[in-house]
């Protein structure tokens, strides 16, 4: 029984994450594109990890 409930709970998840994946994919994509614009235009800096 329990090893259903974990699994139910599993499905659950994954569906939150679907939906919000869904409902936030047009910012995504938005993102993307201008991120590829200022890499183009040179506007863009390479992040430098060890300062995080």
């Amino acid at each position: 029984m329990e090893h259903l409930r974990e699994y139910i709970e599993h499905l659950q998840d994954e569906m939150r994450w679907n939906n919000s994946f869904h409902r936030t994919q047009s910012k995504l994509v938005a993102a993307a594109q201008r991120a590829k614009l200022e890499i183009k235009d040179g506007k863009a800096t390479a992040m430098d990890y060890d300062e995080l």
